[in-house]
């Protein structure tokens, strides 16, 4: 019988992959809590499973003392050291025990503690599963659809997609299949509880990622998302090998990579933006598929105006200013669409408008005078003498960034 049972430990072992040592450990506790319900807690109650054989022993144990005061608890030094002749005042004395009255009650309780902890163990299992694969696409099967709420089945546990999950205008029947978005993974006394999604910004992303292999190869980065669910994205590529086209690549010949993920989408819109480190033509690629003419940027407010010509104008704004909004979520600047004949006129009423707006990074004459303040700023506090002049000599290996070869102020304009 014993044997069966230390079979029958494997079998769950690799049926359900629970650990046959965690199997035993909660056997064992399992045990003990009900011979403590069914005897009393006060004694000490050491259960032990034997791996190879399936034998189950129970030790119970008592402190060893000069004078019993408490005999479930207690037991004096002589009798002790018949069990153990070498056992000293203060040790805990174990002996074997084999409980007559251990009946049907008890082992009805130690029966349901195991399957609990085996229930438990299964729920763990299945959450470290899915934990894994939290931020990934899964694909799964629609089990229901009750009160706007969509059950999906993702292999062995559920996943529940809220009403804010879902894509407006799309529509969820049973037993259609889907690929989702992992967002959450919860663990909770009724095993883990899963959140997907349609709408997140990352279900596009980990498609691309499938779909385009030059990105699984670190070749092309995804630099950022801008996602309107079910209306439009814009995703912004960055190509670490010169020789490599980013757009082109996610894009694919005769479009049919950027094709599968719109098809997958349900015919959601998609704007592959070449990134760049200027920030005036990433601006202007954001605003695609208008053609901008100029930008001109404050980085200190983090604020531009894009000029397009006047028959470009709609187009940039976008269908509800759809199109800006997403170019601007996707730089993190705030965009102010502007026409060539309204920005005329406001140049006709303003004509140095150019250059305050731009403030100095299109003024280098208000450039080097703020350069000039700052040395002439560390000269005070570090020598104590005069201002500087713009061709004078000027060490700069005490400041961080500057090397020897730099010379003179002007030099510093070139600097990176």
């Amino acid at each position: 019988m014993n044997a069966e049972f230390i079979k029958a430990l494997d079998a769950l072992q690799q049926e359900k992959g629970i650990d046959k040592e965690e199997l035993i450990q909660a056997i064992e506790s399992s045990i003990e809590s009900a011979y403590r319900k069914n005897y009393g807690n006060a004694q000490a109650v050491d259960v032990v499973l034997d791996r190879e054989s399936g034998e189950i022993k129970v030790f119970a144990g008592w402190t060893v003392v000069e004078e019993v005061g408490n005999p479930e608890t207690e037991m004096d030094l002589e009798k002790a050291r018949e069990i153990d002749p070498n056992i000293q005042v203060g040790e805990v004395c174990k002996t074997e025990i084999a409980p007559k009255d251990f009946g049907r009650i008890a082992a009805q309780n130690a029966k349901q503690l195991i399957f609990q902890r085996i229930k438990e163990a299964e729920r763990n299992i299945i959450y470290n599963e899915y934990l894994e694969k939290q931020d990934e696409i899964v694909t799964g099967l629609v089990t229901r659809v009750e009160r706007g709420i969509v059950n999906i089945d993702v292999g062995d546990g559920e996943g529940v997609m809220l009403p804010s999950e879902q894509v407006q205008g799309e529509t969820y029947r049973q037993g259609q299949r889907l690929k989702v978005y992992m967002l959450m993974v919860k663990k909770t006394t009724k095993g883990p509880q899963i959140t997907v999604s349609r709408t997140h910004p990352g279900l596009v992303k980990r498609l691309f990622e499938s779909e385009v292999p030059e990105i699984y190869d670190g070749v092309v980065d995804i630099v950022g998302i801008a996602r309107e669910a079910g209306s439009r994205t814009k995703i912004a590529m960055k190509a670490n090998d010169p020789s490599v086209d980013p757009v082109g690549s996610c894009v694919g010949f005769k479009g049919v990579r950027v094709q599968n993920i719109i098809n997958e989408l349900n015919g959601e819109k998609i704007d592959v933006i070449k990134y760049s480190d200027n920030i005036c033509d990433y601006i202007s690629n954001a605003l695609s598929p208008a053609k901008v003419v100029e930008v001109l940027p404050n980085k200190k407010e983090k604020m531009a105006y894009a000029i397009v010509d006047d028959f470009q104008f709609s187009l940039a704004i976008g269908k509800e200013g759809q199109n800006v909004r997403l170019a601007a979520k996707l730089t993190g600047w705030k965009i102010d669409i502007k026409s060539v004949s309204d920005f005329d006129k406001m140049l006709a009423d303003n004509p140095n408008l150019r250059d305050e707006f731009s403030e100095k990074e299109n003024n280098p004459e208000l450039l080097l005078d703020e350069i000039k303040k700052g040395m002439d700023e560390v000269l005070d506090n570090e020598a104590g003498s005069g201002e500087l002049e713009m061709n004078d000599q000027f060490d700069f290996d005490d400041l961080e960034g500057f090397d020897d070869e730099t010379e003179s102020l002007e030099d510093v304009l070139k600097l990176d």
